[in-house]
């Protein structure tokens, strides 16, 4: 009761009203500010490492030699690809052709590479299949190729449309290699939300592709799927065993690892600038408490000689603090939450006043800025401002608790 009356006093009253709202506010925006920034990282990591598993090969097993004359092409694809399949965890092993190609439409052109890929094996890229935008027909894959909306952008292209794709590797003449060109038509339009992917990945089917690239008979990997790609250690041993003798592996981790390793380690230093900046806001308790203490010294001086123990006197200073500390982190609680909720609508109004091209997918990679509510990240941002505000409030309410009663009421 006496903490309350305390915290609520004006300052005519002896109360610091301006100074408790003043620290309210500052632990409220700091712990949103926390909160926020974790959700905007858990949201990141998990629509970068998705769209890598939801487009791309979890493993990609490689021939370490030269077969059929040329280096790292698979002649036995069928057969490795289904003992593969077998192995522990795997969901899906698919042969691939890949090339790099110039690709030109409606008098533009773009450089893309190319997967030569089975219709059935396709259907299987979980990104591509259900992306977060499509035109056209998925199912006529077999009459056509699919590109990446970045390509269609670029060429400025649709499902119906015809796209000349042109590569340098053609077919030889006495006058020397003449580039092999080729019309395809456009059945499916996919947008997965990864600037690298949409801007420049084409679909072929599997038989056009070994065609087109000279590759009748052969395969250039072996794309495999795991059910857990995160244990992505297991995963490669368990292929290794059934993949055979000279095989290369390279899982999603090796290309992507250093990026990875890159967002924990920037995670870790967000993490621990904003906690400084919870650390700060608190601050602001301790000096509400010592301009509290000080004007409420006649009141500690009476309290005493009423018999209470310096326990009870710390107490209820530890309240003032505390309770500052707590109504402030949920009040943050909310605001952080609400804004991660609605992040996109806010951002657009961001991007709206900014005048667009605020967010650059070719930079950031992904097409939008993500915010993903953790619990544990939630609770780690509460358990942080909890624990400062109850720590910093501890020294103030000790002097308090301390202070001489003689001494306090000495002048009165």
């Amino acid at each position: 009761m006496i903490a309350w009356r305390y915290i609520r006093a004006k300052r005519a009253e002896g109360g610091v009203s301006v100074m408790t709202w003043i620290s309210l506010i500052g632990i409220t925006l700091a712990v949103a500010a926390l909160i926020i920034t974790l959700a905007v990282r858990s949201g990141f990591r998990y629509e970068f490492v998705d769209t890598i598993l939801g487009a791309n090969a979890h493993i990609t097993v490689y021939d370490a030699g030269a077969n059929a004359g040329s280096a790292r092409v698979i002649s036995d694809y069928d057969a490795r690809a289904k003992a593969i399949s077998t192995a522990d965890g795997v969901v899906r092993a698919a042969p691939l052709v890949k090339g790099q190609v110039m690709a030109t439409g409606r008098g533009r052109n773009a450089g893309v590479e190319v997967f030569g890929i089975r219709a059935s094996d396709f259907e299987g890229i979980r990104r591509v299949i259900e992306p977060q935008e499509a035109y056209g027909d998925w199912s006529r894959f077999e009459e056509g190729i699919a590109i990446g909306s970045g390509v269609a952008r670029e060429l400025g292209v649709g499902p119906g449309d015809k796209i000349r794709l042109i590569s340098p590797n053609g077919t030889k003449t006495p006058f020397g290699t003449s580039p092999r060109v080729a019309a395809f038509e456009v059945v499916y339009v996919f947008r997965v939300g990864r600037y690298d992917i949409d801007r420049t990945r084409v679909y072929m089917p599997f038989e056009k592709a070994q065609d087109y690239f000279n590759r009748e008979g052969l395969a250039d990997e072996i794309e495999v799927i795991l059910d857990d790609p995160e244990n992505i250690a297991k995963g490669e041993i368990e292929v290794m065993k059934v993949a055979g003798n000279n095989v290369l592996l390279w899982t999603w981790r090796d290309s992507s690892g250093a990026f990875l390793q890159a967002l924990e380690m920037e995670d870790n230093v967000m993490f621990l600038i904003l906690g400084i900046l919870v650390l700060i806001a608190s601050m602001n308790i301790v000096s509400g408490l010592i301009m509290l203490v000080k004007n409420k010294g006649r009141d500690i001086g009476i309290l005493r000689t009423m018999g209470l123990s310096e326990g009870s006197v710390l107490r209820v200073f530890f309240i003032c603090g505390a309770g500052i500390g707590v109504i402030g982190t949920i009040a943050g609680l909310i605001l952080g939450c609400l804004f991660a909720i609605y992040i996109d609508q806010i951002f657009d109004v961001v991007n709206y006043i900014a005048g667009g091209g605020v967010w650059d997918p070719s930079v950031r990679m992904i097409s939008k800025l993500p915010a993903r509510l953790e619990m544990g990240d939630v609770m780690s941002a509460i358990s942080l401002s909890l624990f400062l505000s109850f720590v910093v409030t501890i020294f103030p309410a000790r002097r308090a608790a301390r202070m001489n009663p003689v001494e306090a009421l000495r002048y009165e």
